[in-house]
């Protein structure tokens, strides 16, 4: 029987500190266990005295709410009228070019605070001189990191560069600030062991196992069709990953057996790993799997999943692997991206004694 949903009432709220969505219905045992069915991370709460379920934009759709407010549409809503065109301007810009969905939101959304701050001036009538005077402010007064300037300037700039189509002499009176040189997280081979044998969960485990063990970005794992596995070569296909870049690496020997059964098990559709309610893993879903398996190993490390993929080319290095092949496997346009797992790899390092051992 198909789930009606005109025999619940939805609603949001917070339970325990968390967004949750508050299922209301006239008790009957039947619409319990189809709730259930549907819904199996529902839950019942005492101090509501009612069922509730996670507050998922997926989940929105599903049952007829409007999905969440994204990060900074607050601010973009806040913009005057005189200088929304430009923003429209932008958002086609992007779109045009091809830009991915994150690039595409993070410079509209660093432009949108420049255009909160210009209320009804616009845009258009900036000078480089005032440019520089609004990137100072972001400096000393709102006090925005290294990184988050650049991206403000690298916004702006495409703007009067791409949309506008002015001279990039604009741009030349406008310093940027120096970035920290950061070196790359690694986690030793013993202590991914260890992380491994915390993770009972065999999806988990297979997600985690294929991050170190291909060097996959986070939003890779989650973009893993079952048409880009190729067991019969051993091959695994990267689709359109960062920069929109195919590429190959190689399939671990070890997980075959493991992921053929957990195919067997969860027997996913179109995604290698699909989420509770169907469609694609969600990011935050892999990190939070990362975090708690982290915990559980007493793995005392501020480092996050993305150290799985640090590890691996650093684990490469120190097998002798050629830098260029690391390249290739990584993805990396420049080799010297790759360059930086030598400054954090034992190969060299490990070998150097100290003088205060020789004393």
């Amino acid at each position: 029987m198909a789930f009606n949903y005109k025999n619940y009432q939805f609603s949001t709220g917070q339970h325990r500190e968390k967004n949750v969505i508050f299922v209301n219905f006239p008790f009957d045992r039947t619409l319990k266990d189809e709730l259930k069915e549907k819904f199996p991370a529902a839950k019942w709460s005492a101090t509501k005295n009612c069922w509730y379920i996670p507050d998922l934009n997926s989940i929105r759709t599903e049952i007829g709410l409007m999905p969440k407010t994204e990060p900074g549409k607050t601010i973009i809503n806040k913009i005057h009228p005189v200088n929304l065109a430009a923003l429209k301007r932008m958002h086609e810009t992007l779109l045009l070019k091809a830009y991915s969905p994150n690039t595409i939101k993070t410079y509209c959304v660093e432009f949108a605070q420049l255009l909160y701050i210009l209320k009804d001036i616009s845009v258009d009538t900036l000078t480089p001189q005032r440019l520089r005077s609004y990137f100072l402010y972001c400096v000393n007064q709102l006090q925005l990191s290294e990184n988050i300037i650049h991206s403000r300037i690298n916004a702006v700039k495409f703007y009067f560069e791409q949309v506008m189509h002015r001279e990039k002499v604009f741009f030349e009176e406008i310093p940027r600030p120096k970035k920290r040189s950061l070196l790359p997280k690694v986690i030793s081979k013993k202590d991914i062991t260890k992380l491994f044998a915390q993770v009972e969960n065999l999806k988990h485990l297979v997600m985690l196992k294929l991050c170190y063990g291909m060097g996959l970005r986070v939003s890779e794992i989650v973009n893993l069709k079952i048409s880009n596995i190729d067991s019969n070569r051993m091959l695994v296909h990267i689709e359109a990953a960062k920069g929109k870049r195919d590429r190959y690496v190689t399939l671990p020997t070890s997980i075959l057996d493991e992921l053929r059964t957990y195919y067997r098990t969860y027997n996913p559709k179109l995604y290698l790993f699909e989420g509770q309610y169907g469609g694609q893993y969600s990011i935050r879903s892999v990190q939070a799997v990362f975090k708690n398996a982290m915990r559980k190993a007493k793995i005392n490390k501020s480092v996050g999943i993305h150290g799985l993929r640090h590890s691996y080319a650093t684990h490469l290095l120190e097998c002798g692997t050629d830098m260029v092949f690391i390249q290739k496997l990584l993805g990396h346009k420049d080799i010297k991206t790759t360059e930086i797992y030598a400054k954090v790899s034992n190969r060299q390092i490990g070998n150097v004694k100290s003088p205060l051992d020789g004393l």
